[in-house]
C-alpha cells in the first residue's frame, strides 16, 4: 500500500481542507499520515497558507524541505495545494520547479486524480480527523464577501458559499459518531452563513440544529463578524446550554476613522452596543478578539481610543 503524508499549514479550515481530502485519499487505498517528519512516504501533500508574510514564509519552507526530501530520494512525488499556490501558483512554478504540480483551493478532485484515485461525491462529508478524537472543527461555508480593506481572503478564496444545511448535519452526525464531543463552527464568516442558499442568514438554525445531536456536548462559534449580527444568533446562544458562552468576533479596531479606512462596514457605536447586547442577554459570556494596529493612515488618537476599548 503506498504512504501519502499530508502536511497541513495555516487555520483551522485548512485543517477541514486536508481531513476531507484525507478520506478520499483512503478510499483511493492510501496509507495516511498527517504532518509527520518522516521522509518515507510516496508523496508528500503540502496543503499551504498564503495570507500573512510569516505564513508565507512557513509555507516556502516546507515546501523547500520537502523538495530536499525528493531530490534524496526519500518521496517520489511532491504537491503543493491551497492558499499559497492559489495565490502565487505561476511564481512558485517558476521559482520551485521541482514540486511535481501545483493546486489552488477548490482542486480537490484534480490533486486526488493526479495520485491515482477518483474524487466522489459521496464521501463529501467523510472526513479522517487530525484533532483530538473529542473535538472536530466543521466548516460551514467558504470565502468571504465583506472585501475588508486589509484582508486578501476574498482574492485567494472568493465570494462567500455556504455549506448546505443536510450536509453539515450530516457532516455533523458523523463526526458525532466517531466520538467527536465538540464541534468549533466556523468559516471566514459565520454570521454571513445562508444568504447566498436562502435569502437569509440561517446560522441560527444550523445552531438550533447541531444542538439536536445526540453525542454532541459543546458547540463553539469562531469567526462572527461582527457588522450586521444576527439577532436570532444571540438569542439562540442564550437559550441552547449546549452552545459554549464564548464568542470568537473579531473587531479589528474601534475608531470610527480607522474602521472606515479598513472598510469594516459598522461603527464604534455599533460595536459597543453589540458587545453591550451580548453581555445583556448572556451575561457569563466570554468575547475573544483580534485587532489590528499599524494599518495605514493610524493615529495616535485612534491607537488611544483602541486601548480605551481594551480597558
Amino acid at each position: 500500500m503506498k504512504k501519502i503524508n499530508v502536511i497541513t499549514l495555516g487555520c483551522s479550515k485548512n485543517t477541514v481542507d486536508s481531513e476531507h481530502l484525507m478520506a478520499q485519499l483512503a478510499a483511493a487505498g492510501y496509507k495516511l499520515e498527517h504532518d509527520s517528519d518522516r521522509t518515507d512516504a510516496d508523496a508528500v501533500v503540502i496543503n499551504t497558507c498564503g495570507f500573512i508574510g510569516d505564513a508565507k514564509q512557513e509555507s516556502i519552507d516546507t515546501i523547500l524541505s520537502a523538495v530536499r526530501a525528493k531530490e534524496e530520494g526519500s518521496i517520489e512525488r511532491l504537491f503543493v495545494i491551497g492558499c499559497l499556490s492559489e495565490r502565487y501558483a505561476d511564481e512558485l512554478r517558476e521559482e520551485i520547479p521541482e514540486v511535481d504540480e501545483y493546486f489552488g483551493v477548490n482542486d480537490w478532485a484534480d490533486i486526488v486524480a493526479a495520485l491515482g484515485g477518483t474524487h466522489s461525491e459521496e464521501l463529501a462529508t467523510e472526513r479522517v480527523l487530525t484533532t483530538p478524537s473529542h473535538y472536530a472543527y466543521l466548516k460551514i461555508g467558504e470565502g468571504c464577501n465583506w472585501l475588508c480593506g486589509y484582508c486578501a481572503i476574498p482574492l485567494i478564496r472568493g465570494k462567500h458559499v455556504s455549506v448546505p444545511i443536510e450536509q453539515i448535519l450530516e457532516e455533523a452526525k458523523a463526526l458525532a459518531a466517531k466520538g467527536v464531543k465538540e464541534l468549533m463552527v466556523i468559516a471566514q464568516d459565520t454570521t454571513y452563513y445562508g444568504i447566498d442558499l436562502y435569502g437569509r442568514r440561517r446560522l441560527a438554525d444550523v445552531l438550533t440544529e447541531l444542538c439536536r445531536i445526540e453525542g454532541i456536548e459543546w458547540i463553539r462559534l469562531h469567526y462572527a463578524y461582527p457588522a450586521a449580527f444576527p439577532e436570532d444568533v444571540i438569542e439562540v446562544m442564550a437559550r441552547e446550554p449546549k452552545i459554549c458562552k464564548y464568542l470568537d468576533i473579531p473587531f479589528q479596531h474601534i475608531s470610527d476613522h480607522m474602521l472606515s479606512a479598513m472598510k469594516r462596514r459598522h461603527t464604534k457605536a455599533e460595536a459597543l452596543e453589540l458587545v453591550s447586547r451580548l453581555r445583556r442577554l448572556i451575561p457569563d459570556i466570554a468575547l475573544r478578539t483580534t485587532l489590528l494596529v499599524g494599518y495605514p493612515g493610524e493615529t495616535l488618537e485612534d491607537i488611544a481610543e483602541l486601548e480605551e476599548f481594551v480597558r
